[in-house]
């Protein structure tokens, strides 16, 4: 399941440095999140390190995405192959 940025985002600019994949931007309002980047930071970390660092809990895993820890880890691995 990729994550998601809710409406009580304040701005704070504190998750997208955070982000190893660059998966979030500045959206229109808040910030969002890419889920074709998004792997919850698996490959990278134990935890999304957005919902670590967010000061007010406005990231949640995203219902509409839904994958497997397999999917994400296969994801990781192809972004990490573009990258190259």
């Amino acid at each position: 399941m990729a994550l998601m940025i809710t409406d009580e985002c304040i701005n704070c600019d504190v998750c997208e440095p955070e982000c190893p994949n660059g998966a979030i931007s500045q959206g229109e309002e808040i910030y969002e999140i890419d889920p074709n980047l998004c792997t919850e930071c698996v490959g990278h970390y134990d935890k999304p390190q957005c919902q670590e660092v967010c000061p007010i809990d406005c990231i949640p895993f995203n219902p509409e995405v839904r994958e497997t820890h397999e999917q994400l880890q296969q994801k990781y691995l192809q972004l990490i192959a573009r990258s190259k």
